[in-house]
């Protein structure tokens, strides 16, 4: 069983006791998210939403709040002596999967 659940404008393929990283929910650890945005849910049979699934719910627990490697944004214009160079930390949350409500 499966499922596809959109969060922080970015789909994800989940299944029960999967982890994954979703842009940061600002909820702390411990505590229980559910994303009521479920695209598609596959019990057996295909369950397509227009643009979402009647009554499909995606429970999942909080495991950690944190940031991403840092990515270096460099700028640099040629023959002018221009260039700028900046870095930034995506925050993320990492959440698991416990159950599917279809």
């Amino acid at each position: 069983m499966y499922a596809v659940i959109a969060t922080g404008g970015k789909q994800y393929k989940v299944s029960e006791g999967d982890v994954i990283k979703v842009e940061k929910l600002g909820i702390a650890a411990g505590e229980t998210v559910t994303f009521d945005q479920v695209l598609v849910v596959n019990d057996g049979s295909l369950k397509v939403g227009n643009p979402t699934v009647n009554g499909a719910t995606v429970s999942a627990s909080v495991v950690e709040e944190g940031k991403f490697r840092k990515v270096i944004v460099y700028r640099y214009k040629n023959k002018t002596g221009y260039h700028k160079k900046n870095g930034h930390r995506q925050a993320f949350t990492k959440v698991k999967i416990d159950k599917i409500n279809a």
